[in-house]
């Protein structure tokens, strides 16, 4: 539930969007508010860009996004959702609602339309499937990764009782991954959650390795995540059609059936070797580029990472990130790409003694403490990205600090957290903290060494 601050939020950004009128459809991720608009200016950018609260606006196109941070993102994307359907019952209510909204429903139909590319849908639908998921990724992952320290200081405990289950807390969500993204996929897809999880559950059965097709046994979990993802939505598919077909007498029971049975073969004899390819293809290209590449490939992707989280185009990673995961145990991208906010760390303190702006050391002073938790949007909106040259640095520390952790090949055993807190979940904390170390300096010392235009006194 969102609290009076949150309230007051988003009540303000509901206001300066234009209301149900105006917003078509409000979504969120982690850290943004993502609403596609009927209408579009700049009075209307800069005025949400000064809600009290707001971290920044990217425009994104078709899809507008105002950047609140974690925590804060889901409570306030709630509550513009509740407002719009209050509004647009309140306009329902209107004599000649129908008459005066008329052309606007077909503006909206329009603009969905344009909008509606298969690709974006795509992208979008699968950010989505993985989001409930995140924080049942950072709990298990900061779990495994601190037993993992506290294992490597005391081996003796390996099999201390509570040292077992706290394993087993640790695993939970690896363990039930499949049926986690299944019933959500279902979900995003517009079937019955449970049927995706009953898909997912065929696809991860340890049974299947006691059955046979040409002396060639099926292989449990191939194709971990994208498998499951591709039933989901295959069955979700199916199901919509056959209550279109089905006689209501016999849908109850019928339908459901026939999803399992027909989506269920489909899986194991299609889409599941199809899953298998693309994951084994996933796994092999991104442990290559790092072998092969080393620290001239994380020195690119850390580089390059904070651009494409200005852009809010990030979450297409979140899929990569779980599949490394379950076929690794570890994702070895993210440690890297976590390196672009500390460069922001590093950048902004450089900016911190470099000002003589009472109100540009407040800024830093404020967005700083968030940003060494892994939370870069405030440094970013709010410090380097107006400046200039400071994100340069940001992007300059983020690569060097990337390099480090390619050359060590550090992994990661969640997602959804950056920053210091990551250490605790990796396989390679000294060396992790080494990576953070060179980034803060790096981009410290390349922001020094750019400059900016200290902006005057208000």
């Amino acid at each position: 539930m969102a609290d009076g601050e949150q309230v007051r939020i988003a009540r303000e950004i509901y206001e300066k969007l234009g209301g149900a009128d105006n917003i078509l459809q409000a979504a969120n991720c982690m850290t943004r508010l993502r609403v596609h608009l009927v209408r579009k200016d700049e009075t209307l950018v800069a005025s949400v860009k000064g809600v009290k609260g707001v971290l920044g606006v990217v425009d994104a196109g078709d899809e507008f996004q105002v950047v609140l941070g974690p925590g804060r993102a889901q409570a306030i994307a709630d509550e513009v959702r509740t407002m719009m359907e209050v509004g647009k019952k309140a306009e329902q209510r209107k004599p000649d609602a129908r008459a005066e909204v008329g052309d606007g429903k077909e503006l909206q139909a329009a603009i969905r339309a344009k909008n509606a590319t298969p690709v974006k849908l795509l992208f979008r639908r699968i950010a989505s499937i993985f989001l409930p998921l995140i924080p049942g990724f950072i709990a298990c992952g900061l779990i495994t990764g601190v037993l993992g320290v506290y294992l490597k200081l005391a081996p003796e405990m390996a099999n201390a009782p509570f040292v077992k289950l706290l394993s087993v807390f640790g695993n939970a969500v690896f363990w039930g991954m499949n049926l986690f993204v299944g019933w959500s996929a279902a979900q995003v897809f517009g079937g019955s959650p449970i049927l995706g999880g009953v898909l997912a559950a065929i696809v991860s059965h340890p049974g299947l390795a006691n059955v046979a097709f040409s002396d060639a046994p099926l292989v449990p979990g191939r194709g971990g995540v994208i498998s499951v993802v591709l039933a989901a939505a295959l069955g979700a598919w199916l199901e919509k059609r056959l209550h279109k077909v089905v006689p209501e007498l016999f849908d109850l029971f019928l339908t459901p059936l026939l999803t399992v049975l027909f989506a269920g073969a489909a899986t194991i004899f299609v889409l599941q070797p199809v899953g298998g390819v693309l994951s084994d293809w996933i796994g092999r290209t991104a442990t290559a580029a790092i072998a092969s590449g080393g620290a001239l490939t994380g020195f690119v992707l850390g580089g390059l990472w904070l651009p494409i989280v200005m852009l809010g185009v990030h979450q297409a990673m979140t899929p990569i990130h779980v599949d490394l995961i379950a076929r690794y145990g570890v994702t070895i991208l993210l440690p890297i790409l976590a390196m672009a906010g500390a460069g922001q760390v590093g950048a902004s303190a450089a900016v911190y003694l470099k000002t003589k702006s009472r109100r540009l050391k407040k800024i830093v002073a404020s967005a700083l403490p968030v940003g060494l938790m892994g939370v870069g949007e405030p440094l970013i909106y709010g410090v380097t990205l107006p400046l200039g040259k400071p994100f340069i640095g940001a992007c300059i520390g983020g690569a060097a600090g990337g390099a480090v952790q390619a050359h060590f090949a550090v992994g990661a055993a969640t997602l959804g957290i950056s920053g210091l807190p990551l250490a605790g979940a990796t396989d390679h904390i000294l060396m992790y903290l080494l990576g953070v170390a060179v980034a803060y300096v790096v981009g410290f010392s390349a922001t020094w060494l750019l400059g900016f235009d200290d902006p005057e006194e208000e």
